[in-house]
């Protein structure tokens, strides 16, 4: 059996100082690690001289990783991949740096990493390369000679063709992807505007089972959306953590209903129109105050970059004039978190809920809505409020579908779950259930490495 080579910006697999797995990615690839005996390459995310990569070995899952100096997290990470390349892949133009030591510093880590991980690499290796962050990586080792089977999985959206040309040398990042056999998109939307893309600016063509050529060399592209590790997440919602969790939300609600919002303080996450379209509910339904309350979390994200900082500032503002227009002396309208919880908390949270508002402005897939789905009583399910640009509404179909930017879509969302009636919610729920159980962290994951071993 081949080994499985997983190469990634940041390496999530457990160690001896973290034993637990960290999120549904992490539960996925170190399940498949262990039946492979492969090895998860990654950046350490400590400043340092590059050097050979350390090894560690737990629980049967090898890791390996290396240290960056500062000058190239400054231009790799903080500027090409979190100040060019994050928010042009989620339609923010106007947010988009173009920075050509960022391109520099992007490719040059991207060479490290091949120089680095090249020589670990046996020649039946199956190696399986992540994000945005290493979109030439593939480019990189098959100029070493790599002969091997090499995927590649985007887990952010992939941006119309237009937007995508604004970006200097723009064809030079889509033509390394073609060094690659096999490319993975969270959906078909993704996978259409790459198509686009290959067709409009490349003069590509598009085959049968996914299959793409430019020029004499063909590829395959497949729309495989990510799931949640479903079985353990149901599992932890029933834990007495997440009981206990429940029990206490339920208390401090004092027959409120709740509506829950879980997201990394980011732009693409649409809080700040979230706050406005709650805002828009409290003006326009006066008679629900009091019986109402949002509970946001949103523990910070890439602190050092001016336009994080930027969206907390407008957040704090935010928040804080909402609850000073509609709060009285024993109801607060908002509770706004900056710090986040174990998922086993947080699927208690979820099952106390009422609603659940997930509104991301562009969002690669949303495993959030997913687990709110996952974490739900079946008897007495809340209702999921989904954006529709999220990646995750083509397939969670039976939310209420809105229009993030829309302050009255928002509102009208609210109104109507916190008013529907008991049936309907079960009929809602029931399908999108079924899709997060059966279309799970393993389902995506065996997908795409079957389709890869085929390649």
């Amino acid at each position: 059996m081949s080994r499985l080579i997983v190469i990634s910006n940041r390496v999530s697999a457990p160690t001896a100082e973290k034993p637990g797995a960290q999120g549904g990615l992490a539960v996925a690839l170190t399940a498949a690690l262990r039946e492979a005996d492969g090895i998860w390459f990654g950046w350490s995310g400590e400043t340092g001289e590059t050097g050979e990569p350390r090894f560690e070995t737990y629980d049967g899952v090898t890791s390996a990783t290396i240290d960056l100096p500062e000058q190239d997290v400054e231009e790799y990470y903080d500027g090409y991949a979190n100040r060019t390349l994050w928010p042009l892949f989620h339609y923010r133009l106007g947010l988009t740096e173009f920075e050509r030591d960022f391109q520099g510093g992007y490719e040059r880590v991207n060479r490290v990493f091949g120089d680095v991980i090249g020589p670990h690499i046996q020649p039946d290796d199956l190696i399986w390369v992540h994000d945005y962050h290493m979109i030439p990586l593939g480019w990189v080792l098959r100029q070493r000679g790599l002969t091997n089977r090499i995927g590649f999985f985007l887990h952010i959206p992939w941006p119309p063709t237009r937007l995508l040309t604004a970006l200097p040398e723009h064809r030079r990042l889509v033509e390394a992807l073609f060094a690659y056999d096999v490319i993975g998109f969270q959906t078909d939307e993704w996978l259409d505007t790459f198509h686009d893309y290959v067709i409009n600016q490349m003069g590509g063509s598009i085959g049968e089972n996914g299959q793409i050529t430019v020029g004499g060399r063909t590829i395959c592209a497949i729309a495989c959306p990510i799931g949640i590790d479903a079985k353990e997440f149901i599992a932890g919602a029933n834990s007495p953590q997440a009981m206990a969790t429940y029990a206490r939300m339920v208390q401090s609600s004092i027959g409120r209903s709740l509506i829950v919002g879980v997201d990394r303080l980011d732009y693409s996450k649409g809080l700040e129109e979230r706050f406005n379209g709650y805002q828009r509910y409290l003006e326009t339904r006066p008679d629900a105050h009091s019986n109402v309350y949002l509970l946001q979390i949103a523990p910070p994200s890439r602190a050092t970059v001016q336009s994080y900082q930027d969206i907390r500032a407008q957040l704090d503002a935010l928040s804080g004039r909402i609850n000073g227009a509609f709060a009285d002396i024993d109801w607060v309208p908002l509770r706004y978190v900056n710090q986040g919880f174990p998922r086993d908390v947080l699927a208690g949270v979820y099952r106390a809920s009422c609603v659940g508002l997930v509104t991301p402005l562009r969002d690669g897939m949303n495993l959030v809505a997913k687990e709110y789905v996952a974490a739900q009583n079946p008897e007495n399910p809340g209702v999921l409020i989904l954006s529709r640009f999220a990646g995750a509404a083509a397939q969670l179909s039976n939310a209420l579908l809105v229009n993030p930017y829309s302050p009255d879509d928002i509102a009208d969302a609210i109104e109507r779950a916190l008013t529907m009636s008991r049936e309907e919610r079960i009929a809602r729920w029931q399908p999108m259930f079924e899709n997060v159980r059966d279309e799970d962290v393993i389902w995506w994951r065996k997908r795409f490495t079957e389709r890869l071993s085929r390649s």
